[in-house]
């Protein structure tokens, strides 16, 4: 099959190092002229690359080598900006918006919130190295962080929770899942609708065994690899 050969013939390339991390593919028309193909059958080889997290398209700006993930691990606490620091990645934070709402139903169901609860909620995106990666919405509960709205959220929410109010992480449940960037998601990631996600739910308890707030992180597939260690203890 034609088109599994130029996907091999291409990420030949970026292990030889020909193709570097964020360097832009020559446009479809010129690439397919190149392989001696159609436009049909190329398109099949960079679907096949982009499900497996080699390239990455921006919407209207056309396709691009992927960095390395950043490596998410569960079972650490790390924030955002500490996590691509100590994998020597630079990270930046933009938002959106932050408001107070009345709880909808996701946020409802993450929090165990009654009908017409009153939620902070926060829009943010997070960058590497300049590119949007991952758009994540919290929805926090607003009766432990009074006058929270007055605070810079380009900063950590857990660094201004430890600072401000006293408040630290003792648990956070996780649930991961697959999904595809729409709408407004896809276009504050430069992505095209439809883009392979990974979904990050996170549900987080305070030092006191209290829900206090929860976050949806819409990734980019590519920019992120899942990665812990579990130790084990022994049943002898």
């Amino acid at each position: 099959m034609q088109y599994v050969k130029i996907k091999d013939s291409i990420v030949e390339q970026i292990e030889a190092g020909m193709l570097s991390p964020r360097q832009k593919l020559p446009a479809e028309r010129k690439l397919a002229e190149s392989f001696d193909t159609t436009r049909v059958t190329l398109r099949e080889a960079l679907s096949l690359l982009e499900a497996e997290g080699r390239i990455y398209r921006e919407d209207r700006r056309g396709w691009f080598i992927s960095p390395e993930p950043l490596r998410y691990d569960p079972s650490q606490t790390l924030n955002f900006p500490n996590m691509a620091l100590t994998q020597n990645r630079k990270p930046k934070t933009e938002v959106v918006s932050a408001k107070a709402i009345l709880a909808d139903k996701h946020a409802s169901r993450l929090l165990n919130l009654a009908p017409f609860s009153d939620v902070y909620r926060v829009d943010r995106v997070r960058y590497l190295e300049d590119r949007p990666v991952v758009y994540v919405t919290n929805y926090i509960r607003p009766e432990l962080f009074p006058n929270l709205l007055e605070y810079d959220f380009a900063s950590s929410l857990t660094d201004i929770y430890r600072e401000h109010f006293g408040v630290t992480y003792t648990k956070t449940r996780y649930r991961i899942s697959t999904s595809s960037l729409l709408g407004e998601t896809a276009q504050a990631l430069r992505a095209t609708s439809g883009t392979p996600a990974m979904v990050v739910e996170r549900t987080n308890y305070n030092q006191h065994g209290e829900l206090i707030d929860c976050d949806i992180e819409y990734w980019r597939h590519d920019a992120i690899r899942i990665e812990s260690v579990a130790q084990l203890e022994s049943s002898l």
